[in-house]
């Protein structure tokens, strides 16, 4: 795949890039472990106010890093803004929370003294994609950044300026050369990073198949991994759930980011009961979105970031109709304009046992099931390879208490839209990967528990 910014709002090529050689991939390694030697040594305090300074370039400049993103993959502006804000929130956040996070942890033994210590590993990479640009990535960084390790980005290959401004961004709040760089190369360049002994460990986020390879590249070496894959998030309304506000957020949830996200709500189980309703209401919904240029204001659904992604969102739609399947609305590409536009589209009647029912659609394509009850909609929640997030939505305490109990997921949220926070661990179970980011637990994926025992 070329290493290019392709408008996905008009197919435009705007800007190509040349892989980096194999020369060049070294050089960049030997940096990144000679800066860990150094960088290691530096304090919290440091780590921290450089941590700072990149949330503040992020809030100053984040009109130009929004534009940046809406041109390479496709975003809404509005949303893109709303992104790099984040980016600064979980620097802040590890800024202020690491010192504690690492700091050593005593254990009562018959030592003298006996304590955990944390220390950092070295060159971590991180193989990111596209839908979330900096996020992805500033998620990855900020606390990997504070433990003392150097990052190594090898982002997807249709948002290399995003790449490069981050690594830039970086740079500009002061951390040492070295301590974070962008290398842009294929993915078949991978497993190659990975055999070397310069690479410590490696983070994911991206398809099924990409965190697979990622994962025996990496067991060749033995080395740590934290995979965060794809979802087919279910969204539950059962009969006593405040149905207005659920709709609301159902359209949210299932459109953030043109649909193309690992946590939107994918497929929609609803109680019978109030079946027909919430039909009525999504299709309201859904049709009356804004389909266009992701830089304007009042567009609700941009282009989907390339036309491979649009080909095979409409094959599955396809395939959905043949299981079965009926379309309420959309349905088929918007071939009445340049770039990768897809409509809001809704999908009933397919047969949950289905194979496409089970298959992650990633775009703005809503599948919407009927259960008789709270056991059906467990049931048919679980029936996924995937467990990444949860949404559902009851008034009833004990319903509430079930669903926590027996989704099986990464995540469940009550009443309320599935989402990535700094405070809380991410990431999910099943074919959706393994480990967590964010929160405590995601900074100490990447660093050596250290034992010591003092006598």
């Amino acid at each position: 795949m070329a290493i290019a910014t392709i408008n996905p709002a008009t197919g435009e090529t705007l800007k190509t890039f040349e892989p980096l050689n194999d020369a060049e991939i070294a050089a960049k390694l030997d940096l990144a472990n000679q800066t860990f030697e150094k960088y290691r040594q530096t304090s919290f305090s440091e780590r921290s106010h450089w941590l700072q300074k990149a949330a503040d370039i992020l809030e100053q400049d984040k009109a130009e890093f929004a534009k940046l993103m809406t041109l390479e993959m496709g975003k809404p502006f509005k949303a893109a803004i709303a992104e790099v804000e984040k980016c600064a929130v979980v620097c802040r956040y590890y800024a202020e929370h690491a010192p504690g996070f690492l700091a050593d942890v005593s254990v009562k033994t018959d030592a003298s003294h006996s304590f955990v210590r944390y220390h950092p590993m070295g060159a971590i990479l991180a193989v990111m994609p596209w839908n979330f640009p900096f996020w992805q990535v500033f998620r990855f960084a900020a606390p990997a950044l504070m433990a003392g390790n150097v990052g190594l980005l090898k982002h997807a290959s249709n948002v290399p300026q995003c790449a490069l401004a981050i690594e830039d961004i970086i740079q500009r709040a002061g951390f040492p050369e070295g301590a974070f760089q962008t290398l842009l190369i294929g993915a078949a360049k991978v497993a190659d990073l990975m055999a070397d002994d310069r690479v410590k460990a490696a983070t994911l986020t991206g398809s099924e198949p990409a965190g697979a390879s990622l994962a025996v590249a990496a067991g060749k070496q033995i080395k740590k991994t934290v995979l965060e894959l794809g979802g087919s998030d279910p969204f539950i309304v059962l009969e006593s759930a405040d149905l207005e506000t659920a709709v609301v957020t159902a359209t949210t949830a299932r459109m953030l980011n043109n649909g193309q996200s690992c946590i939107a709500a994918k497929r929609f189980i609803v109680a019978e009961a109030i079946a027909d309703k919430f039909e009525k209401l999504l299709l309201e919904k859904f049709e009356a979105l804004k389909v266009g240029d992701p830089m304007q204001p009042d567009t609700d659904l941009g282009p989907l970031a390339t036309p491979g992604i649009l080909q095979d969102l409409d094959q599955q739609v396809q395939n959905a109709i043949s299981s079965g399947g009926k379309v309420l609305t959309g349905g088929h590409p918007l071939s009445d304009r340049p770039g990768n536009f897809y409509p809001p589209t809704i999908i009933i009647g397919i047969p949950p046992e289905a194979s496409i029912a089970k298959e992650e659609f990633f775009g703005p394509v809503a599948l919407l099931f009927r259960v008789p009850d709270i056991d059906a909609a467990i049931k048919l929640a679980n029936d996924s390879p995937f467990g990444l997030g949860a949404s559902a939505w009851t008034t009833n305490n004990q319903e509430s208490d079930r669903l926590v109990e027996e989704i099986e997921a990464g995540a469940v949220f009550i009443n309320s839209m599935v989402k990535s926070d700094p405070r809380l661990p991410f990431g999910g179970i099943k074919r959706s990967g393994y480990g967590r980011e964010l929160s405590i637990q995601g900074i100490h994926e990447f660093v050596n528990l250290k034992t010591v025992w003092v006598k």
